[in-house]
């Protein structure tokens, strides 16, 4: 099993937790207190002995394991685990992850798993989703997006409910894009996120900004 590095979202649609739960808002790593030993230490509990059990039952699982805690008075609690990178926790680990994440597939499909590290970069990462007029309950498409080519070194924008259509993006789901900032710190990285997410622009966006508060 290969560990990756904790990230933390925000389920609620609106600033302090309020509102509809949605599939996430926004995340952001690292997290303050949850390091190597949290990781190894979730790994050794949580993940292998589900990966015994399915192994157990005559299915081996080869792939990605999101697992979806809670902290709790008794420690983290599973809510949920999904066979899929966890996604809005993603977008924010992958652009401070120096592995190549390639290799570390590979290595899981060989059962080379065992004893590899990966390395991350000492920078900070700060996922804003920017989601659609009317999400989640009835998300509205087809609104044309702009401000996605505009250069910048401390950011990336990730994609999800976009379409291109008659030579412009327009929007194509609930939630539409992701403005990731990086920085040397979690103040920085939050800056520079908020400042990309401010240069997006189509009808009706809406995002937290209290995301990594």
């Amino acid at each position: 099993v290969i560990g990756l590095r904790p990230a933390r979202d925000y389920k609620r649609l609106e600033d302090g937790d309020q509102g509809p739960n949605t599939g996430g808002m926004g995340s952001f790593t690292p997290v303050a207190g949850f390091g190597d030993e949290f990781v190894a230490d979730t790994v050794n509990r949580m993940i292998k002995p589900v990966l015994g059990a399915l192994a157990e039952d005559g299915i081996p699982y080869v792939g990605f394991i999101y697992a979806g805690l809670m902290l709790t008075a008794t420690g983290p609690k599973v809510l949920e685990f999904n066979c899929r990178l966890g996604d809005p926790e993603t977008q924010a680990l992958l652009p401070t992850m120096e592995s190549d994440l390639l290799e570390l597939i590979v290595a899981c499909v060989n059962g080379a798993a065992g004893g590899v590290e990966v390395a991350w970069s000492d920078q900070h990462a700060v996922n804003v989703v920017l989601a659609a007029k009317g999400y989640p309950d009835a998300p509205v498409a087809g609104d044309e997006i702009s401000g996605l080519e505009l250069p910048d070194a401390h950011s990336v924008v990730f994609h999800a409910g976009t379409r291109r259509q008659g030579g412009t993006t327009v929007t194509a789901g609930g939630r539409v894009l992701s403005a990731v900032g990086l920085g040397q710190d979690l103040n920085a990285a939050r800056r520079h996120a908020f400042d990309r997410a401010s240069t997006i622009h189509y009808a009706g966006k809406q995002y937290r900004t209290d995301i990594a508060t």
